[in-house]
């Protein structure tokens, strides 16, 4: 592409995001599913497994109808919020099946019911079920009997950065020859009509047709393009239809415009027949070939479609030098995963893997968000309302966010959460070391953080506090990219200085007595404690958080470990490390000090609790959930010959050791016998503590799922939690599928079911537990079983069990998918794999968010584990 331009890299158009409110229930009413094909989109676009560019100028996304839909299928359906009875919920069938990192080869699949789509059901079913009912799902009502489907596949390919080959394959999987309509539909996102500055084009784009059959296409920064399509497999001209992508303000709002071809006008003209909805003069700001293909019982028929720069005009557009390029770029996907996924894996598990670094691509989304312009509005629009002004985010006026981003799930969360993002980047460190890397550092560039050192939560409310895995990441994906000696010390260096105010911020703000014990409010952990922590307490008094006070701890010695990295080659990294290092170690006094004399332990059960503390009484609230678990994150294996290379550090480390003993006691001290070298460990609990702590962890009784560990004790199913206030009494109980309560929306339930990233980080600190103690120190694992492991068999044995949500069992059913037969007897269903966003305590099923492939993705992380051994 010319000097100045963008390549096409980037995929899939955003899923969802149309506009926002803060009130969770209002930002679903502000944009509801039946607006979404008549309003043009003012921050984002919306598809079907879609593409776009990196600045999402120019989209090209999937348009479907079964003759029998009330509307065009031009983007997915799901229940907001308010409706689904386990929070927002989106109710299609659709896969991400491949993707290289370039996505020079994409694939994905749509699964489309034949017969009516049941939106009515759908919401009615959700209506009638409570809380502690489970979902209905499209599967239930029928619409995939008897086969009666299309799987319909979207395929990408490039010849070129800006040449861009697409391929839409039906399949009739039903019984019966059946008719599909197919509209691979082409258009410019609307940045000409709000009169903001900052996009990068203002000027109404050109889309108009030609006489040779292309489709010229020119916009101010992209340049000239052009769109072909081939002819219908019975080789006929497909009907090129063309309108604008401006809202339909006459129907919305009855207000007449300056055109009367509009954004639904494709879905009026297929599904009501309405001949004029569409521009005669084949010209405006969208198109489709409409292609009406009749498909006999069990066969297959494609279309084709391809748009590509001036300058890259191929001399064949269609024929063998198309598919070609298609048969180029999967074997040279093919071979990359190869080169990727551990041949000692089997074949399922490999199947597995790589449908979730496809969905990890694929969920990569222009992200637009500018405060400035959300609150005080566009120059030529009517002003938001004042109410605007007072809700979340008015003190994040610095937030310009235009970049692309890896999002949760497309669907559910199509934004960014910051704690979700990091681990997002385990994986992705595997297949784009470059994106990892510049992700990790985009959240802490200036138009993210906040000037006091926070890095952004979420949308709905940046202020609120993630746990501090950023640092962690940073760490972890800058050890994956190179071997070492030849890692990327400048990305490393980079992080670390912006990673310092944001730790500043921690202690500044969530250690306000200065005591080493933090309280972040919910952290992330959503409803997993008695009171919603992000709010004031019915008792008066404060929360001292194990988790907080962990997760800090974490991010300390995990700073501490960069610190030493970067002195290696730079002594003045010597003086910070010192700094992290006395730090951590007041921290891990601070939390093992007895729970009711100042600290977090609680010597009589062996575990580490939140404390609740008022003007009257110190509580110690005991659940066994996460929370006592993730003091076990923090820990570091100091290497004599390390510390010997940096004389700074190791004076002042001396120093501490022999005039600091009342800290000092914390730091063990163990001689390897391979190099006849001392090793320090810091870590929170003593090797006793440890212990205890594991046995709780490894007991199928309390945490030990067959899936991984829960995020709390299956003990308190029998035996709750209950703390009365006045008259009100609080309960926490084993719940191990959907939340039972809906503290915050329902849809996500830390109260007993298995979550992948922090089962991810405590493998690793078992692993980092026996780097130190080796054969000295096994425990029970299963608890109560006699089979003694060292802690690294441990970790294997979890990753193992994590493993298995996601391939066959001996019966052919996949733990994730529960029991839906469809995905253990149906052949065109039995491949595929949904990542959910967590997972049933006790069975397996998948939970919450269907396509989370971003922290359900270090899945691969720990197949890697369990094959290496």
């Amino acid at each position: 592409m010319p000097a100045g331009r963008r390549e096409w890299r980037l995929p899939p158009a955003a899923a969802g995001r149309r506009g926002y409110l803060y009130n969770p229930v209002h930002s679903w009413e502000y944009f509801p599913h039946d607006h979404a094909r008549e309003r043009a989109y003012r921050w984002g676009e919306d598809g079907i497994l879609g593409i776009t560019d990196r600045e999402c100028r120019l989209c090209l996304c999937l348009g479907l109808w079964n003759g029998k839909d009330p509307i065009l299928k031009e983007r997915l359906f799901g229940l907001t919020g308010p409706q689904g009875n386990h929070g927002e919920d989106c109710k299609e069938n659709y896969y991400y099946l491949d993707s290289s990192p370039t996505h020079s080869y994409m694939k994905g699949l749509y699964k489309y019911p034949q017969d009516a789509y049941p939106y009515e059901r759908l919401e009615q079913e959700a209506r009638e079920r409570s809380v502690l009912d489970r979902e209905f799902e499209l599967e239930d009502a029928g619409v995939f009997n008897e086969g009666k489907y299309w799987d319909v596949f979207a395929e990408y390919a490039k010849n070129t950065p800006n040449d861009v080959l697409c391929r839409i394959t039906a399949v009739n999987r039903g019984p019966e020859t059946a008719t599909i309509h197919v509209l691979p539909q082409l258009w410019f996102r609307n940045t000409w009509i709000w009169g903001c500055s900052h996009e990068g084009c203002t000027i109404k784009p050109k889309l108009r047709s030609q006489k040779d059959g292309k489709v010229y296409l020119h916009h101010d920064s992209l340049g000239t393009m052009y769109f072909v399509c081939d002819k219908d497999p019975e080789g006929k001209e497909p009907k090129k239809i063309f309108t604008e992508n401006e809202t339909n303000m006459k129907h919305m709002y009855g207000v007449e415009t300056y055109t009367k071809y509009v954004r639904d006008a494709f879905h009026r003209y297929v599904v009501n027949g309405e001949e004029d909805a569409v521009d005669p003069r084949q010209r405006g700001t969208k198109v489709a070939p409409h292609y009406i293909l009749e498909v006999p019982a069990g066969e297959e028929r494609s279309v084709r479609v391809r748009f590509f720069t001036e300058e890259e005009d191929p001399k064949e557009y269609f024929g063998k030098a198309f598919d070609a390029v298609f048969d180029l770029r999967i074997k040279e996907t093919d071979e990359f995963y190869d080169s990727i996924i551990d041949s000692r894996a089997s074949k399922d598990e490999r199947s597995m893997a790589r449908q979730s670094y496809a969905g990890l691509l694929w969920s990569k989304q222009f992200y637009h968000y500018v405060m400035k312009s959300w609150l005080h509005g566009d120059d030529t629009q009517p002003n938001p309302p004042e109410s605007r002004l007072g809700g979340r985010n008015t003190d994040w006026m610095h937030l310009f966010n235009r970049d692309v981003v890896s999002m949760p799930d497309k669907w559910e969360y199509p934004w960014y959460a910051s704690w979700d993002l990091a681990f997002h980047m385990i994986p992705f460190a595997r297949v784009d070391p470059d994106f990892a890397k510049e992700q990790l550092i985009l959240f802490l560039r200036e138009w993210y953080m906040s000037p006091s050192g926070q890095i952004p939560a979420y949308e709905f409310n940046f202020s609120d506090v993630n746990p501090p895995v950023h640092a962690w990441a940073v760490f972890r994906v800058f050890k994956m990219t190179g071997k070492r000696g030849s890692r990327d010390r400048v990305f490393l260096g980079r992080c670390f200085q912006k990673l310092m105010l944001n730790f500043t911020w921690w202690v500044n703000r969530k250690d306000p007595d200065g005591k080493n014990i933090f309280s972040g409010g919910f952290l992330g952990l959503d409803n997993i404690g008695v009171f919603d922590r992000s709010r004031p307490l019915p008792t008066g008094g404060h929360l001292e958080q194990a988790d907080g006070t962990a997760w800090v701890a974490f991010f300390c010695v995990v700073m501490l470990d960069i610190a030493l990295e970067l002195a290696l080659e730079d002594s003045t990294y010597e003086d910070m490390a010192s700094k992290f290092f006395e730090h951590f170690v007041s921290i891990i006094d601070a939390m093992n000090h007895m729970a009711g004399g100042g600290g977090l332990w609680d010597e009589n059960d062996g575990f580490y609790y939140d404390v609740l503390r008022t003007d009257h009484c110190t509580v110690p609230l005991r659940i066994r959930s996460m929370v006592g678990l993730i003091p076990l994150f923090a820990s570091l294996s100091l290497e004599e010959e390390v510390i010997e290379k940096l004389p700074g550090f190791k004076k002042r480390l001396d120093w501490f050791m022999k005039y600091r003993t009342d800290l000092s006691s914390h730091v063990n001290y163990m001689t390897n016998p391979e190099t006849s070298r001392g090793r320090h460990l810091l870590g929170i609990p003593s090797r006793k503590n440890l212990k205890r702590v594991l046995s709780y962890v490894l007991d199928e009784n309390e945490f030990l799922s067959p899936y991984g560990i829960r995020s709390i004790s299956k003990y308190h199913e029998d035996n709750p939690f209950i703390f009365n206030v006045e008259e009100e009494e609080y309960r926490v109980k084993y719940v191990p599928g959907e939340s039972n309560t809906y503290l915050f929306g329902g849809n996500s339930n830390w109260r007993g079911p298995i979550w992948l990233c922090v089962n991810y980080l405590l493998i690793e600190a078992l692993e980092r537990y026996d780097f130190f103690y080796g054969e000295t120190l096994k425990v029970e694992c299963p608890t109560g079983s006699g089979n003694m492991l060292r802690l690294q068999d441990c970790a294997k044995e979890i990753s193992s069990r994590i493993v298995k949500l996601f391939v066959p069992d001996e019966n052919g059913r996949r733990p994730c998918h529960g029991d839906n037969d469809l995905y253990k007897d149906d052949p065109h269903f039995k491949d595929l794999v949904l990542f959910y966003e967590y997972f049933h305590g006790d069975n397996g099923r998948g939970l919450g968010a269907s396509h989370q492939t971003g922290w359900t993705a270090v899945v691969t992380a720990c197949l890697d584990k369990q094959v290496k051994g």
